[in-house]
């Protein structure tokens, strides 16, 4: 009866073993960065009397219209950084 052995390889790290390439990462954490900023946007405001009202400071052009705007602008930005094709070095030099 033959005995056999495994063969473990261990590959060195690299970027083949992520998902997807550094630069699609980076894209991501820009996109993450705007979705950040677009909240930010959208807060303050408050008033430390709860019975006073200012409708003009709370439905504001900011709120209302840019924040939302830029916020699904950065989730467009991370879906481009998830789904982009990566450039193949070999054909660029």
């Amino acid at each position: 009866m033959a005995k056999f052995r495994k063969v473990i390889t261990i590959k060195e790290n690299s970027d083949k073993d992520f998902a997807m390439p550094k630069e699609s990462y980076k894209l991501m954490a820009i996109g993450c960065a705007i979705i950040v900023v677009g909240f930010l946007l959208m807060i303050g405001g408050g008033n430390d009397d709860p019975t006073i009202h200012d409708a003009a400071e709370m439905f504001s052009f900011r709120r209302i219209t840019l924040a939302p705007i830029i916020v699904v602008a950065g989730f467009i930005f991370v879906g481009y950084a998830i789904m982009r094709k990566p450039k193949d070095k070999k054909n660029n030099e």
